[in-house]
């Protein structure tokens, strides 16, 4: 069947913005009694926080659940986001993807305030045809939800679309939802962590996906 959307994680992905994810999560748990050293914070980044936090904090409550995602998307948007820049070739890549006909859904357990200002730090709101976030479902990664609501917009089927993420959890919620995958390891995390999830291929960022586009799985030759 032939390709007719591409979904395109964002943090970690499109954006270097692990790092500061994590100092942010760090800040709220530690405002909040806890602490967690960056490879633990980092291991669960990905996720949203109604799955993040409850990983780490096993039989905390909804309300407290709630509380440090809140408290995470304040510290990043007021200390951190603006550190954070595109990786290379972030945009040419979607461009690319949108010349060969292909649908462009950014789909991010992201809120939708943050989810906006990514699209117009890219500078690709011309060019993407859907996005779905953290708010538009129930669950967050790596729950398949997002990716299911992202198909639905674009009427794809899943064997027609394939997931770019950088993290296990990208890479699990599409298998979920029974769409390919692509993994980068701009996230940080081992190849050994992103096979394990049976990714088609595995590049080194989007750049490198780009490069080799021709004979990459999103060519659809």
């Amino acid at each position: 069947m032939p390709l007719t959307a591409i979904l395109f994680d964002i943090d970690g992905t499109l954006v270097d913005s692990n790092e500061q994810h994590i100092s942010a999560w760090e800040d709220a748990f530690r405002d909040a009694g806890h602490r967690f050293n960056r490879d633990a914070i980092h291991a669960q980044v990905g996720k949203g926080g109604d799955n993040l936090v409850p990983t780490l904090l096993p039989g905390i409550s909804a309300g407290e659940v709630k509380q440090l995602g809140e408290a995470e998307g304040e510290a990043f948007k007021k200390r951190y986001r603006a550190q954070v820049k595109p990786f290379r070739d972030a945009k040419a890549l979607i461009e690319r993807v949108r010349s060969d006909g292909k649908a462009v859904v950014l789909a991010s357990s992201a809120s939708r305030e943050e989810l906006d200002y990514w699209v117009e730090l890219l500078g690709v709101g011309d060019l993407v045809t859907a996005t779905t976030s953290r708010d538009d479902v129930a669950h967050s990664k790596p729950c398949p939800d997002i990716f299911e609501a992202a198909l639905e917009k674009v009427g794809s089927a899943p064997e027609a679309a394939i997931v770019v993420g950088d993290s296990p959890y990208d890479l699990k919620a599409a298998a979920s939802a029974g769409i390919p995958s692509i993994a980068v390891r701009s996230g940080g995390f081992t190849d050994d962590v992103l096979a394990s999830h049976g990714p088609l291929a595995i590049y080194d960022d989007v750049g490198a996906l780009l490069a080799d586009y021709a004979q990459s799985p999103l060519a659809d030759a």
